[in-house]
């Protein structure tokens, strides 16, 4: 009997020879793999930050190459003018697209003054374009007696009716009416307007005084403009940079852009892609939906635009009226079963 319990007091004893070791391997493994974790968390951060100072050295030194750029064209001559506000126009772009691919990494705070610094550059550009390209005004002149005996050969609807955005009958000799510089619609009711790629081509965009009108605009622009619009369905293809909304009423709006700033405006539905963040200011009953309009070179505008398919903040709603942690009641999402996902274009 002896022998058999001192034979069992060794069973016990070696297996608690065995368990002691296993529990301080699992607690050292457990400890080791805490170290690698803070390991990597602080190379992660510190590659952040790296990434960050290198964000911000390469879009500062960017930044003031183009407001050198800008700042050449005063005194130019007209053609300088225009190559130089160009290469300024697509180097804008660049920084744009640079922004749009760093927004990972980045603070808040951080793309927000890269996004005021490009608003400001977009806003020198457009200021700098008025002043070294003035814009030519509608001139209608007085026909001769040779353009009137050609009337007969010309389209009635052609003959009396006014021109819009340079869309001139050119291969009439109807009196000559001069283009505008300026892209876009203003001052019409109930009509549809289109503008193709190649109008836009990256130009900004102005879209004002509009009431129950259809806007149809493929391509990518720069930046688009809407003011003082009612009424109205505006479908617009992928925007670089930002869109500005003020006084919009009763309206639809789908668009994609980099940043989309609404002012003043009342019951009017957005269907959005966004890469940053919508801000509403001094609005109600604005309601958001994700973009749904598609056309045949919708992706070839992405691809022009710079914009991140992959990221789209369309529910992010930023309300400047409403600092409280809740829901702001100026602005709400479309149900799903109410969200329109055909366009006729």
């Amino acid at each position: 009997m002896d022998v058999d319990k001192s034979e069992g007091n060794r069973d016990d004893i070696s297996s608690n020879v065995v368990k002691i070791p296993e529990r301080m391997l699992l607690r050292e493994q457990a400890r080791l793999d805490e170290v690698e974790r803070r390991k990597e968390a602080k190379e992660s951060h510190l590659v952040a930050d790296e990434n960050s100072e290198f964000f911000t050295k390469a879009f500062n030194r960017d930044r003031v190459a183009i407001e050198d750029l800008i700042s050449i064209c005063s005194g130019a001559d007209r053609a300088s003018a225009t190559q130089t506000l160009d290469a300024a126009t697509a180097k804008t772009q660049q920084l744009q697209k640079f922004l749009n691919d760093s927004l990972m990494f980045l603070a808040q705070y951080e793309v927000r003054q890269a996004q005021a610094a490009l608003q400001k550059l977009q806003t020198s550009l457009a200021e700098k374009r008025d002043e070294a390209l003035p814009k030519k005004k509608f001139a209608f002149r007085s026909r001769t007696k040779a353009t009137e005996q050609v009337d007969d050969t010309v389209p009635a609807t052609l003959a009396g009716e006014t021109v819009i955005d340079g869309q001139t009958p050119a291969a009439s000799d109807i009196g000559k009416v001069e283009e505008t510089v300026q892209c876009g619609f203003s001052n019409m009711d109930d009509v549809v307007l289109t503008k193709t790629a190649g109008e836009i081509n990256k130009n900004d965009v102005l879209l004002s005084q509009l009431t129950n009108c259809k806007v149809r605009l493929f391509g990518s622009p720069s930046t688009l403009h809407i003011k003082n619009v009612s009424g109205c369905e505006i479908l617009c293809g992928p925007v670089s940079g930002s869109v500005f909304v003020d006084h919009c009423s009763n309206t639809t709006l789908v668009l994609p852009c980099q940043q989309l700033r609404t002012h003043n405006t009342t019951s009017t539905q957005v269907y959005l892609h966004v890469t940053s963040r919508a801000i509403i200011e001094d609005c109600h009953g604005v309601s958001f939906a994700p973009f749904t309009w598609s056309y045949p070179t919708l992706d070839e505008d992405y691809v022009v635009s710079g914009l991140d398919l992959a990221r789209n903040n369309w529910s992010q709603v930023d309300d400047f009226n409403w600092l409280a942690a809740t829901q702001s009641p100026n602005w709400t999402l479309i149900p799903e079963e109410d969200r329109k996902t055909t366009w006729e274009t």
